[in-house]
């Protein structure tokens, strides 16, 4: 029994992390829609939401940054939703409001979070498609026509772009981060081809603004935006070309409680749209969930009973052994890594690896537990 829990839990992670990726590879490829040879360029009305709690230090920045997108002026609306911020967030878009007609500040009162944030914010739109940008995140000049080009294909939906985080300090957390963002980006191109990407990130996604549907306040907008989507029969797509740069957070502590907070919205959002489990209904896209998003935020659990049941086996054969003091030493090769803040980017990996399961152990009791999380502070977790 013990040997076959072994096995049960090893080879789920290796599918997990391993198996999946390379399925994903043999499954059936999605056909876009072919754009006729020679056809002009579509630019859509678009509107970028920035929801914003006291960020003055960076909304500047990220709305001159939008204004500067090589996209004609006459057909991008910008709109800084400011969560009841209480520094100068309001005063700058304001003054840069008087210099942009196109930009508009929406104040929330009393705050109540992102996602209430977006839904107030909707109200406002009259765009054909919807841009969603982090206070905080600088696109590459052509990143939201990147993005509105590839609503071209009419099956597409939603469209989620390349984040790719900077880590000008060279931080443990920070390159840990990154490799991790390397190898999601990765998946998300090969879920694209098979029909849709699972998961997003929320600084750089675009939506067609019919599709868009109210979300609770406690719901995760990066995670449940695409799914319903779906659910409307429409797919997610991935656009490695349009490009956002994203400072990654240098401190373990803050990257962790931002990690508790995001898996515990996931847990919610995946019980909320568990009907997208059904393959009778959603085919491919029911594996590709379950694959990619429920089983990767469990992952903690095989991980526990490998580690264990290896150890309780380790005295019955030279295999056993190895695969506890293989575990064994992977484990303090990453609490070495975050004691000492080695620089080694494969003991950076081993420890945002642990990171991120922890916390996803973490936000699973407190998912049983019925806990929630509407607000909290940017940067901070």
């Amino acid at each position: 029994m013990m040997q076959l829990l072994f096995w049960i839990s090893a080879l789920l992670l290796l599918y997990i992390y391993l198996g999946y990726p390379l399925l994903l590879r043999f499954l059936p490829r999605s056909k876009p829609a072919p754009v006729p040879a020679g056809a002009e360029e579509i630019y859509p009305s678009v509107t970028v939401i920035i929801p914003a709690y006291n960020e003055a230090d960076h909304i500047e920045a990220t709305v001159t940054n939008k204004l500067a997108q090589d996209y004609p002026a006459d057909k991008l609306q910008i709109i800084v939703v400011s969560d009841e911020s209480e520094d100068d967030t309001d005063e700058i878009v304001q003054r840069i409001a008087e210099q942009h007609p196109n930009v508009q500040l929406l104040r929330q009162v009393p705050r109540q979070g992102k996602t209430a944030g977006l839904n107030l914010a909707m109200q406002q739109v009259s765009s054909e498609i919807v841009v969603f940008s982090d206070a905080n995140s600088h696109y590459a000049p052509d990143a939201i026509k990147q993005l509105t080009q590839c609503f071209n294909d009419q099956s597409i939906g939603y469209v989620t772009g390349k984040m790719v985080y900077t880590n000008s300090d060279g931080s443990l957390v920070g390159d840990g981060c990154s490799a991790y963002m390397k190898y999601e980006n990765h998946l998300r191109s090969l879920e694209t081809h098979t029909g849709s990407v699972v998961g997003v990130d929320g600084g750089i996604d675009a939506i067609r603004t019919e599709l868009y549907q109210p979300m609770n306040a406690d719901q995760l907008p990066d995670f449940v935006l695409p799914l319903k989507v779906v659910s409307q029969g429409k797919r997610v797509g991935y656009c490695p070309e349009a490009l956002l740069n994203e400072e990654a957070l240098n401190s373990a502590d803050s990257e962790f409680r931002m990690r508790v907070r995001v898996s515990l919205r996931a847990y919610w959002a995946l019980w909320d749209m568990r009907h997208l489990f059904n393959p009778k209904r959603f085919g491919i896209f029911s594996l590709q969930l379950v694959s990619h998003k429920l089983l990767r935020y469990l992952a903690f659990l095989p991980l526990i009973v490998a580690f264990i049941t290896a150890a309780l086996l380790s005295g019955q054969s030279l295999f056993y052994s190895a695969a506890f003091f293989g575990q064994l030493a992977f484990y303090v090769a990453a609490v070495y890594a975050g004691t000492t803040g080695s620089s080694n980017r494969w003991l950076g990996l081993a420890n945002y690896f642990c990171l991120i399961n922890f916390a996803a152990m973490l936000a699973f009791i407190n998912f049983v537990k019925g806990e929630k999380i509407v607000i909290w502070k940017p940067r901070v977790g």
